[in-house]
């Protein structure tokens, strides 16, 4: 059970079924190669970081569609076992989304995603909105259709919610988007996609003269956190075996969210957030991966 003083997060985004391939190095084109394991997990970027919320302390609400098919029922059902609120979960015609995942033996890995339900999602209902109402943040990505994301925002901005956008995956942002948003978390490849800047720092730089706050995540170099008019904030990530790091930057995401909730300043919210992620990458798949409350706590004591 979630406790009654958790932070209401609000999550607008996509909802796959992950279907996953374990292989030593990935095929080039037109080579087959044997895979070691093959895993069907629930995920999507909105679905991950609702999940992470969750599973950190918060009291998530989920905003996306699922198809009329299998995956939709099993999908629905995980975000409910995880005490996810899903009256904002509409089910649409036809099938849900899926992605495709290839994780090679350093944990990396390459993603093909196929929309199918979540590229209804164009809009908010007039129940989506008193959702959002009285949340402590609005998490948004871009695996929904752009009028969507668009429209989440805004309807953030009106409710007074602060809006966190993971630019991902990467594609030019508009500024009616970009002008409802108050935190962006990319990674430093989205970053320096959006900037031309490789160096992080002179990302962040640039990218604050579009949002109020920033975070960069660096993977194996931790993150680094910049506010106009501060000093940036730069936390390292814990150094652990990497099995898997599908949705660490998701895991990454929700946790942070769920700290800033609960008054954490931003450097230790990024050092709650890392001890999430570092939790995360240690083990198999996308929610499988996501660490319970006690978990990070306990990262955080020892």
């Amino acid at each position: 059970m979630t406790p009654a003083s958790a932070p209401r997060i609000a999550v607008f985004g996509s909802i796959n079924m992950d279907l996953v391939a374990y292989v030593g190095t990935a095929p080039s084109r037109g080579e087959t190669v044997t895979g070691t394991e093959f895993r069907q997990v629930p995920g999507g970027k909105g679905a991950n970081q609702a999940l992470a919320a969750a599973r950190a302390g918060g009291d998530v609400a989920f905003l996306g569609a699922v198809g009329d098919d299998a995956f939709g029922t099993q999908l629905r059902t995980t975000l409910v076992e995880n005490g996810i609120e899903v009256s904002g979960l509409r089910m649409a015609n036809g099938a849900s989304g899926v992605a495709h995942i290839v994780v090679e033996g350093d944990g990396g890995n390459s993603i093909i995603v196929i929309p199918g339900a979540n590229g209804t999602v164009t809009g908010l209902e007039d129940d989506d909105v008193q959702l959002l109402e009285g949340s402590a943040a609005l998490l948004l990505q871009l695996e929904l259709p752009m009028e969507g994301v668009i429209a989440a925002a805004r309807a953030g901005r009106a409710a007074g919610v602060p809006t966190v956008l993971t630019p991902a995956p990467a594609q030019p942002l508009p500024d009616e988007l970009l002008d409802n948003v108050d935190l962006l978390v990319p990674n430093q490849h989205e970053a320096a996609a959006l900037t031309g800047r490789q160096d992080p720092e002179e990302a962040l730089t640039a990218l604050l003269a579009r949002v109020p706050e920033v975070v960069v995540t660096l993977g194996e170099a931790g993150s680094l956190y910049g506010a106009r008019g501060s000093a940036p904030v730069r936390v390292p990530a814990r150094q652990v075996a990497t099995v898997d790091t599908t949705a660490a930057g998701d895991t990454f995401c929700g946790a942070f969210a769920v700290a800033r909730a609960e008054g954490r300043d931003p450097e230790q919210a990024s050092r709650f957030a890392a001890a999430a992620a570092s939790l995360a990458v240690q083990r198999h798949g996308a929610s499988t991966s996501m660490p319970a409350r006690a978990e990070i706590d306990a990262v955080l004591a020892g």
